[in-house]
């Protein structure tokens, strides 16, 4: 696999503590690196793809929405005597 080089400017808090997990656990700053941007990546891809798979939902014609006044009289209900079911 090829490999590029990016090059970051972090404070300098943030340095320390990477050398200082780099210490603990015996693995090279670039390694950390890596494994921080894969997983920031991966969730920011996965968020990315949920929105749009739910836009696409929203944009067919056959979507229903409930009414933001419905939801917060629900979330209101929460935890009282009178707790409402969720609206449909």
């Amino acid at each position: 696999m090829r490999t590029a080089t990016i090059t970051v400017r972090v404070e300098e808090e943030l340095r320390d503590r990477i050398e200082k997990i780099s210490r603990a656990t015996d693995r090279p700053i670039s390694y950390l690196v890596k494994r921080a941007l894969e997983q920031v990546i991966e969730q920011e891809e996965w968020q990315i793809g949920e929105i749009q798979r739910r836009i696409e939902l929203a944009d067919r014609p056959e979507a229903r929405f409930i009414s933001h006044e419905d939801i917060e009289a629900w979330l209101k209900s929460w935890g009282t005597r009178r707790e409402r079911k969720p609206p449909k």
